[in-house]
């Protein structure tokens, strides 16, 4: 004869007893491990892509600075021939030579701005540390403080960079 059940003996389900015995569903496993391995190739996929943006990113600025070294070069010969140009006009008997120098200055400053090469508008501005650099401060009751009231030497931008900041001359409040 089979004896009753006892109601006081632990309940078990079939999850447990798999685990008490030590098995485990195996399509359950190997659920897990897709979709642990789905996982990884979604991250790995997303960081390849991100790697992709920041290189094509860095390979562009590359290009569009790459001719920050020469403009910079360039720079002091453009400051010479504004001088040059600033001396010939003083002196009557240079006209002849003032007029090449004038057409050369023209040929150099196109040939920069095609290369995205502009020159930092600065007289009359407000003073800006991000492209102008300050040599001297006057009082002035004419024009606001920290306002550009001379340029000792121009600046240039390379697209948005600054190659040479504006040396200039600021205003402060009179005395």
């Amino acid at each position: 004869m089979s004896e009753p059940a006892n109601d006081d003996a632990p309940h078990t389900t079939a999850n447990e007893n798999e685990a008490v015995a030590g098995t485990v569903d195996p399509t359950a496993q190997l659920q897990a491990e897709l979709d642990d391995a789905k996982d990884r190739a979604l991250r790995a996929q997303a960081e390849l892509e991100n790697v992709r943006k920041r290189l094509r990113r860095e390979m562009d600025d590359e290009r569009k600075y790459a001719l920050m070294p020469l403009v910079a070069d360039l720079l002091p010969v453009v400051d010479n021939i504004a001088r040059a140009v600033t001396a010939a006009e003083k002196s009557p008997e240079a006209s002849g030579l003032l007029d090449g120098v004038k057409l050369v200055a023209q040929q150099l400053e196109g040939v920069l701005a095609r290369h995205n090469t502009k020159r930092i508008e600065a007289l009359g501005k407000p003073f800006d540390p991000n492209v102008h650099a300050a040599i001297l401060q006057q009082p002035s009751a004419d024009q606001p403080a920290n306002t550009v009231l001379q340029v000792a030497q121009e600046g240039y931008q390379l697209h948005d960079r600054v190659v040479r900041p504006a040396q200039v001359i600021v205003s402060k409040a009179a005395e």
